[in-house]
């Protein structure tokens, strides 16, 4: 028996016990960070290493669904990341399109729908065609909601909210004394969701101990799981120390419990 059943058989028990704060996250968040370590480790291009995403990727898409996770949302690439090279963001944006192209099929059949956030204008045109392809593909899906973060950013997020709702004050749509913190996370890229848009459980691999500008918002209260595991590394046995180290957090929300 591998390590990872071991733990998958923990995971079980672990959400028949009643004394456990908390079942499964609804929504997960991910940074996949360590790719370029990962290649340099072991004498390879960076580009092996931004290569190495699309597997580790699939297979926590994969597990996501089997564990009923509804909603995975997976930072690939951040606003910051556009000062890089030009040859590795080239080479950054042709990996995410084949990611998408490489499993729509598989997005279908597993009720699995997809969501590109962040500055989209920015992206190259073919990977724009492939992602509004593959939303609209997907759009009926219900199984598991992904949003493939690109070019994201959680400042911006919150100020183009903050943008929008000033323009419907000021097309007298909404009255500033109206405005709360509903109506403002209506405005972010993750209300597509609907029902899950703030995570319960962001992971961050490689050891770096910080958001970095990830979903600010919507993070207020999400349960924090760091790990030394290079992102392309990352596993089942990984990703179900993350979900039953969640399972042992006492959620409280500010809240005393009696």
């Amino acid at each position: 028996m591998t390590t990872a059943d071991v733990e998958g058989r923990d995971l079980q028990r672990h959400r028949k016990n009643d004394d456990v704060a908390e079942s499964l996250p609804h929504h997960v968040a991910v940074i996949m960070d360590g790719n370029s370590r990962w290649a340099r480790a072991r004498g390879m291009p960076t580009s092996a290493g931004h290569a190495a995403l699309q597997p580790a990727l699939e297979e926590t898409v994969r597990l996501s669904c089997a564990r009923g996770i509804r909603v995975l949302t997976a930072f690939a690439f951040s606003h910051q990341n556009w000062d890089r090279p030009k040859e590795e963001v080239d080479f950054c944006m042709a990996v995410y399109n084949r990611f998408i192209q490489d499993n729509v099929a598989q997005f279908l059949r597993e009720g699995i729908r997809l969501r590109v956030i962040g500055d989209c204008s920015r992206l190259p045109t073919y990977l724009q065609k492939t992602a509004q392809n593959a939303e609209e593909e997907t759009s009926s899906n219900s199984q598991l909601d992904l949003m493939l973060a690109i070019g994201y950013s959680g400042r911006t997020d919150i100020l183009q909210a903050c943008g929008k709702l000033a323009r419907k004050v000021h097309s007298k749509l909404l009255r500033p004394e109206d405005i709360d913190e509903s109506l403002f996370a209506d405005e972010l890229q993750t209300s597509w969701t609907d029902e899950f848009p703030c995570p319960d459980l962001l992971i961050r691999t490689s050891g770096e101990l910080r958001l970095s500008n990830f979903l600010l918002w919507q993070s207020a209260y999400s349960e924090l799981f760091f790990t030394d595991t290079l992102w392309p590394d990352f596993g089942e046995a990984e990703y179900l120390q993350a979900l039953m180290s969640f399972q042992s957090r006492d959620r409280r929300f500010g809240k005393r419990k009696l």
